[in-house]
């Protein structure tokens, strides 16, 4: 079983607070703290539609037991490296693998990381659950490095939301929008 998380957050919006208030035609600064958050909480909606990660953060894969085929597809790509691959053995014990255990690609959609051939697993038990940690880093980069179309999504999702403020959901288009460039796992 995979679970993610997300360790570091990124440190900038792909959309500023200036360019949402133009797209919204909003002057004043009265609602600037309402749009800051709305524009936090519609790159996390694109970015799950998507199934992508826009701007660089660090997030943590977390599975139950070495993968049987040797690779891993990492969520949330682009993929831009892997930070580390820690393991708890069945005494509690946390041990790091060495980078030279395995290889990753990052061209691929999702990336993956693959163990080499060489590579033995370890002869320790692990814990039963949540035993393996692989942290990487994913996105396009800084925010200028984002794509158009998901900033356009998230700008689509942010008016909708500041316009119809009691109703959470995307309208059809926007997500046929971000579904249409959403990840597929195999």
């Amino acid at each position: 079983m995979l679970s993610y998380q997300i360790v570091t957050p990124p440190t900038e919006e792909p959309v500023s607070l200036s360019t949402a208030k133009q797209h919204l035609r909003v002057d004043g600064s009265t609602d600037d703290a309402l749009i800051g958050a709305y524009i936090v909480a519609a790159r996390e909606k694109a970015e799950g539609l998507a199934r992508r990660a826009f701007v660089t953060q660090t997030l943590k894969v977390t599975l139950n037991a070495w993968p049987v085929e040797r690779t891993v597809s990492l969520p949330r790509p682009p993929l831009q490296s892997v930070s580390s691959i820690r393991y708890i053995d069945a005494d509690g014990a946390e041990q790091t693998l060495g980078a030279g255990n395995y290889v990753i690609d990052t061209g691929s959609e999702p990336g993956r990381l693959s163990f080499k051939s060489s590579f033995a697993w370890p002869s320790s038990s692990l814990k039963e659950i949540g035993a393996i940690g692989i942290t990487f880093v994913a996105g396009y980069g800084a925010a200028a490095a984002v794509p158009e179309l998901y900033k356009q999504a998230i700008l689509l999702i942010l008016a909708f939301w500041y316009e119809n403020r009691e109703i959470g959901d995307v309208p059809a288009g926007i997500r046929d929008m971000l579904l249409s460039e959403r990840v597929v796992w195999f």
